[in-house]
């Protein structure tokens, strides 16, 4: 099964407490900060279309792109009825190509991890320069290296009425990465179905992601901690990142 294949018809009801509208809020004071006003939005890797819909609302006109077919169908379900819906592409990160480019990427919810090969961040980073306007603000947030290394060996577990959800995490150092085994289980009128699916994500550095948007092109780069305008410090357990193509 597909990363997110099993998991897209679920996972706003199991995912009910991300703070959505904190992360835009967030990123929206960033913006006013650095002088930026964008009317055209991309939202890279954007899942079930949650901060797409709530982008659209403001009056963004809003790209959402995710490389799996069942979050992306979520999606388009979740904002058919607005009158200003977002457009929904296929895509993967580091094969990004929009058909104009936009004042604004956005990528929330530790997207960036799932690049575990840091020959294809840079593909992306690249791909997003590519995609903005002169001007542009590029900004994300990830996992920390510190937050992915103390899941090692942890177990939690996600439920609703109708589907029940265990996460089991193991940490290879020698790979840097973090694997998310993740167990499904969904009621399908009296019987249970269960899929399977594993996640992974790569334990990024900050001296990483620094050098690989600079190569990219990238300028004013800045990095906070923990949804603060403070630099991160070891305690970190997520990075957010905003970078501007001059």
């Amino acid at each position: 099964m597909s990363v997110y294949g099993a998991l897209a018809g679920s996972y706003d009801e199991l995912t009910y407490d991300i703070p959505y509208e904190t992360m835009l809020a967030f990123w929206e004071a960033v913006l006013v900060e650095a002088g930026k006003r964008p009317e055209t939005v991309l939202d890279l890797a954007c899942g079930t279309g949650s901060l797409s819909v709530l982008l659209a609302k403001k009056g963004n006109r809003v790209l959402g792109v995710d490389r799996a077919e069942e979050m992306l169908t979520e999606a388009m379900d979740k904002a058919a009825d607005l009158e200003n819906p977002p457009y929904f592409i296929l895509q993967s990160m580091e094969e990004l190509f929009l058909p104009h480019p936009v004042d604004w990427v956005v990528c929330c919810l530790d997207g960036i991890n799932y690049l575990t090969d840091p020959r294809d961040c840079q593909k992306t980073f690249s791909r997003v320069w590519d995609s903005l306007a002169p001007g542009g603000m590029f900004t994300f947030d990830l996992n920390s290296p510190q937050k992915l290394r103390g899941l090692d060996g942890q177990v939690w577990l996600d439920e609703t009425e109708d589907s029940y959800c265990v996460w089991r995490t193991e940490f290879e150092k020698e790979e840097n990465i973090c694997y998310y085994g993740v167990d499904l289980f969904t009621r399908q009128g009296d019987l249970w179905q269960r899929d399977f699916e594993e996640h992974c994500q790569y334990a990024y550095s900050v001296e990483q992601i620094t050098e690989y948007l600079a190569r990219a092109g990238f300028a004013k780069i800045q990095v906070y901690g923990d949804f603060t305008k403070d630099a991160p410090t070891e305690a970190t357990q997520r990075l957010f990142f905003s970078a501007v193509k001059e």
